[in-house]
């Protein structure tokens, strides 16, 4: 069996209609574990009735909690969601909390480094205690995965340019792809052709671009594709990004080329784009089901 770690934020999202468990690494855990690769948590929760509720979710859905700490003062992380008429969703993230402080040691960076893939994003590096635990814990990491995740103002420019320069597979949105050809300054084209100079300079053997509606576009080493994605009928998109990380994932690390794996990731994000919540029930068998269709 494979085995990951996710670092990160652990939360409840607030939703006009209840709160959900959320957090994007926290979603990429779940999904890693719903295809049958071992998963554990890096993060921390408050010593309330949220972080109880919280933890009790991850046992109920099998994930290991053993490396989501307890703090002893800040509160469990919320985030309140609101979705536009498009089903886009937009946060307002509340700060601190804690996951803003993840200790560093050593039996964490033990589990790590056993390991097949760390998988950690952005946001939680916006305090120094977890931005200081997780620049630890990189050397140890013997693949590393970096899904950007921004959420402004919940990041620096110059740690976002380390921890992409630092992963073997960068997975970053359409707007973040803007985001970074104006931040580099690359000359006007095609997304294929951002893409393209992205890769020139950060030097990242795989970079994946989810495109909303439109699918994904994957560059891995010299070799570019693009998948169109799979017409769904959209509930809330809160996720649909998450499934399609972990189910690139978890078909790299099964070792399917690289145009299957982009395909079944494409899968999972629409399949979960069309269901309420970031972490709906389903099988690999319903993955398969939309790829054939």
């Amino acid at each position: 069996m494979h085995h990951s770690v996710c670092f990160g934020e652990v939360l409840w999202d607030n939703f006009a209609s209840g709160k959900k468990a959320g957090g994007a690494p926290m979603n990429v855990a779940l999904h890693l574990h719903k295809q049958g690769i071992d998963s554990k948590m890096i993060s921390s929760v408050g010593k309330d009735t949220d972080g109880g509720e919280l933890t009790g979710y991850l046992k109920d859905q099998g994930l290991d909690t053993s490396l989501i700490s307890q703090h002893a003062s800040l509160p469990t992380g919320v985030v309140e969601v609101q979705l536009d008429a498009d089903h886009q969703a937009k946060y307002d993230i509340v700060k601190p909390v804690a996951w803003d402080e993840i200790k560093y040691s050593e039996e964490l960076e033990q589990v790590v480094s056993q390991s097949d893939v760390l998988i950690f994003g952005s946001l939680a590096s916006r305090s120094e205690t977890s931005k200081t635990t997780l620049l630890k814990l990189l050397p140890a990491a013997k693949f590393k995965v970096f899904d950007m995740n921004l959420r402004p103002p919940h990041f620096e420019e110059e740690l976002v340019i380390f921890l992409m320069r630092a992963c073997d597979v960068l997975k970053i949105n359409e707007v973040e792809l803007d985001y970074l050809a104006q931040l580099f300054s690359f000359e006007s084209g095609s997304r294929e052709e951002q893409l393209k100079q992205l890769r020139k300079q950060i030097s990242v053997p795989t970079i994946c671009v989810t495109l909303g509606g439109e699918g994904a576009m994957v560059l891995h080493n010299d070799k570019l594709l693009k998948h169109q994605g799979f017409k769904v009928v959209p509930v809330d998109t809160v996720g649909a990004g998450d499934a399609f990380l972990a189910t690139f994932i978890a078909s790299y690390l099964k070792g399917l080329s690289i145009e299957l794996t982009l395909e079944r990731a494409c899968a999972a994000g629409a399949l979960v784009a069309s269901r309420p919540g970031a972490n709906p029930e389903y099988s690999e068998e319903d993955i398969l089901r939309i790829c054939n269709q």
